[in-house]
Formats: C-alpha cells, structure tokens, sequence
C-alpha cells in the first residue's frame, strides 16, 4: 500500500497533470487549498432515438485531503467554481476520491 500512495502523491504532486484547487466545505467560507487532477469527459446518453453528448468535470483529490466531499461542496479551479454533484466515489485502497462536479 505504501507504493501506491507514493504513486498517488506523485500524480496529485505533477505540476502537468494535477493543478491547485480551493475547496469549500458547503460552498462557503475561506477554504482550504489541495492539490486535483481534473478531467473533462464527455458522457454519452439517449432519449428516444436521439443521442445527446454532454460535457462533464470530474476531479481526483486525495482522500487525505478532503475527508468528507458532499454534494453542494464547491472547488475552484484556474477561476472557474465547480460544484460537487452526487455521491463521491473512493478508491478500492481508500486513498483518492473520484468527484463529478458541474460549473457553478
């Protein structure tokens, strides 16, 4: 487990592929400054015959970091706010938090 944290640490520490984000528990209040990798997938869904492609944001943020992410929660990313949306997903080991959020 030892090596796998100091690959997530690794990953959360790259300044290429992970970036500074504000968290704030709740939407509020002056935050805490942690380390996530972003993505940007587009998800795919249907309705009826049509096919309807939406962009999406997901975050990766050590669990060490944010102990308990809620919906509402926000983090701001390079200026942008980006609200908490469902229930976050954690890892199998326990070490990083998988975070669908949408613009604010």
């Amino acid at each position: 487990m030892q090596a796998l944290s100091a690959a997530v640490d690794l990953l959360l520490t790259d300044p290429v592929l992970a970036k500074e984000a504000l968290y704030r528990p709740g939407d509020t209040g002056p935050g805490v400054l942690v380390r996530v990798v972003l993505g940007r997938p587009d998800r795919v869904g249907s309705f009826g015959e049509t096919r309807i492609v939406s962009g999406t944001a997901t975050l990766e943020v050590r669990r060490s970091e944010v102990t308990a992410p809620v919906e509402g929660d926000s983090f701001e990313v390079e200026g942008e706010r980006l609200l908490v949306q469902g229930e976050p997903l954690a890892d199998a080991e326990g070490l990083v938090w998988t975070i669908e959020a949408r613009p604010a």
